[in-house]
């Protein structure tokens, strides 16, 4: 079975903690995407469970084995590298069949396999090609077949998209996912991208400075952020945020900010009296808020981008903090330089201590 976990997994580079105190459990069939910014560990938690790189402390289960101690040829696992990690001597057909034939199977089912693998990538027509004669899409799906031609329990992919163009990134997508389900193997991706995350992911995991900051299913990642960093990672255009400390005016608590008071509602007012803080960050995502001359924060207009299908009307409070508003098109665009008043529901708002980055409530 293609379960992974991984306990207390801790890797060093001389002073740098690369990953600390990290706990990931995949289950058996999930596609599973590491997200986050470059150099937040994500590709060294990857190489860790390959084998390519021994972990400082923690252990590493895949299948329910133990697997700190073995070779990488010894873990029932495939990756696939950015770079594809062709060889350039050989043609499609060789590449395919080349883990086969170092595992000493027998010509006439490496025959059979080698077929199959190049028929659920589209490659038939392509076997007697050298990667030099094949697009970045090609050489793609040939590394990909390479890794599924023998079966293994778990697919390592290590951001296998970002030498191809836009569309075609669009299209390998959905390739990706399609044979994820065909083959009901277990894949761990890593990415930065979160559009390949949000649009993969059975389950992302998100890092940051090493640390998993959150594991959860892309919708309720984006619907209820963990932390501040999983708020301004996720999300485009990000999450506005404005920080305060707590006020109680007429017996509602709220937050007040250099550029206005943000009124709460019953429970989040609770919550946030029960967590003690003292500094709040206030999150609110940019499709959340709409100009209305009534509204309660005042701002002036400082951009208007258009996107086509929709504006992002860039503006500014008081003190100078950044508010961005996503607007559909149809809608009337306000003039830079121009006066406006922002307003939102507070039941979507999102709470964080400012200090510490946490969510205050569930």
């Amino acid at each position: 079975m293609g379960e992974v976990s991984l306990r207390g997994v801790g890797k060093r580079y001389g002073p740098v903690e690369a990953v600390r105190e990290f706990d990931l459990d995949v289950v058996d069939q999930e596609f599973l995407v590491l997200l986050g910014p470059s150099g937040c560990g994500k590709s060294t938690v990857l190489r860790i469970i390959a084998g390519l790189e021994d972990p400082d402390e923690g252990t590493v289960t895949i299948g329910g084995q133990v697997v700190n101690d073995l070779e990488p040829k010894e873990r029932d696992i495939a990756m696939v590298f950015q770079n594809y990690a062709l060889y350039p001597h050989m043609t499609v057909e060789r590449n395919i069949d080349f883990p086969l034939k170092c595992r000493g199977v027998p010509k006439p089912e490496r025959d059979v396999l080698v077929a199959e693998a190049a028929e659920s990538l589209g490659l038939t027509p392509l076997l007697e090609r050298r990667p030099a004669q094949l697009s970045g899409g090609q050489r793609q799906r040939v590394a990909l077949a390479r890794s599924i031609v023998r079966r293994p329990e778990v697919f390592l992919m290590d951001e296998p998209l970002s030498n191809l163009d836009a569309k075609l990134r669009v299209q390998t997508r959905t390739e990706l996912i399609e044979l994820q389900r065909r083959l009901a193997t277990t894949v761990i991706y890593v990415t930065h991208d979160q559009i390949e995350g949000m649009t993969m992911a059975d389950r992302l995991a998100v890092m940051n400075n090493g640390i998993l900051e959150q594991v959860a299913p892309p919708a309720e990642v984006y619907s209820r952020p963990a932390s501040l960093f999983v708020a301004g990672f996720i999300g485009n255009p990000p999450m506005n945020m404005v920080t305060g400390t707590p006020v109680r005016v007429d017996g509602q608590l709220g937050v007040q900010t250099s550029g206005g008071r943000i009124p709460l509602n019953a429970r989040q007012g609770h919550q946030l009296e029960a967590s003690g803080v003292s500094s709040v960050a206030v999150g609110i995502r940019p499709e959340r808020i709409v100009i209305d001359g009534a509204g309660r924060l005042p701002a002036t207009v400082a951009v208007v981008e258009s996107l086509g299908s929709e504006n992002h009307v860039i503006s500014r409070l008081a003190d100078g903090q950044e508010m961005i508003v996503r607007q559909d098109a149809d809608l009337p665009v306000p003039c830079e330089g121009s006066a406006v008043h922002l307003d939102f529901d507070a039941e979507h708002l999102h709470l964080f201590d400012a200090i510490t980055g946490e969510r205050v409530g569930p």
